[in-house]
C-alpha cells in the first residue's frame, strides 16, 4: 500500500513539473548568446559539443534561451577565445584553458597537467573539491565565469614525422603541444609551439614543425595527421575540460 501511495507522490510529482516548466519559460525574456569555439567544425567531438551545449540550454528554455556557436576563426582566432569574452565581443566560449598559460600559468591547472589527475578524478575534484569554486575565483581576475564542458580523457603522446628512439631525438624538435606538457618537454630539448588546431595540419606539412598532439585516433583522423606523419606515440597529456566561460 505504502508502495503504491509513493508512486503516485512520484507521478503527480512528474505531472507538476512537467506543467510548471513552460510556464517558467514562458516568463523568461529571450536571450541570444554567441559562442566562439577553440575548434574547426571538422572535429564534430569538440565542436560538436558546442552544438550539444546550445541545445540542452535551448530544449531546456522552452527556446528562450538561444546561444549560437562560431567555429575557430568565425569571429576571432582560436587562441583568442578568452580574450573574445573577456572584453565583450562574445558572451561565451568553449575552448581548453591551458592555451592561456601565458596569461597566467595557474589556467593549466584547470585543464591538463603532466602527471596529474585522470577524468574521473578531475571531474571528482571539480564538482566535490572545490575545483569548481577555486577556478571561478580565480577566473575574477580575468572577468570570466567558467562551467566545465566535456574531458577528452587520456590523449595520445603525437604524431612524429620521424622516429623516436631515445631522448636524445628529443633535442631540438619542434613540436606542436599545448599547456605545461610542452614546458616540461622543454627540459628534455624540445621546441615547444602552441599553434591552433585548424593551423596544425599545414605547419606540420611544411616541415614547421617536426611532431604535434591533439587529442586520439578519432580527432587525429579528422585532422589528417597520419597522411603527413609516419610515427604515432603515447601517452600524452590529459586534456581535462575544455569549458564555456561567459
Amino acid at each position: 500500500m505504502k508502495r503504491r501511495d509513493l508512486l503516485k507522490a512520484a507521478g503527480a510529482g512528474m505531472a507538476a513539473s512537467a506543467v510548471a516548466a513552460p510556464a517558467i519559460a514562458q516568463s523568461m525574456p529571450e536571450i541570444r548568446w554567441r559562442l566562439t569555439a577553440s575548434w574547426p567544425k571538422s572535429l564534430d567531438t569538440a565542436y560538436g559539443s558546442c552544438e550539444t551545449l546550445a541545445r540542452y540550454v535551448a530544449e531546456a528554455t522552452d527556446g528562450k534561451f538561444q546561444i549560437q556557436s562560431f567555429a575557430a576563426g568565425e569571429i576571432v582566432p582560436s587562441l583568442q577565445a578568452l580574450d573574445a569574452v573577456q572584453n565583450g565581443t562574445v558572451e561565451a566560449c568553449h575552448t581548453a584553458t591551458y592555451y592561456y598559460i601565458g596569461k597566467d600559468p595557474t589556467w593549466a591547472l584547470f585543464c591538463a597537467a603532466p602527471f596529474s589527475l585522470n577524468a574521473r578524478q578531475q571531474n571528482a575534484w571539480y564538482y566535490d573539491g572545490d575545483g569548481l569554486k577555486l577556478l571561478n575565483e580565480f577566473g575574477r581576475k580575468f572577468n570570466v565565469y567558467s562551467l566545465v564542458a566535456g574531458n577528452t580523457g587520456a590523449q595520445m603522446g603525437g604524431w612524429f614525422r620521424k622516429e623516436i628512439k631515445t631522448v636524445d631525438d628529443l633535442r631540438g624538435l619542434k613540436f606542436r603541444i599545448g599547456g605545461w606538457a610542452g614546458k616540461t618537454l622543454q627540459k628534455l630539448g624540445v621546441v615547444p609551439q602552441q599553434i591552433a588546431p585548424g593551423d596544425i595540419y599545414p605547419a606540420l606539412e611544411k616541415g614547421t614543425i617536426d611532431a604535434a598532439e591533439w587529442v586520439g585516433p578519432y580527432d587525429d583522423e579528422k585532422l589528417g595527421f597520419y597522411k603527413i606523419a609516419q610515427y604515432y606515440y603515447y601517452p600524452g597529456c590529459g586534456r581535462a575540460a575544455p569549458r564555456i566561460t561567459s
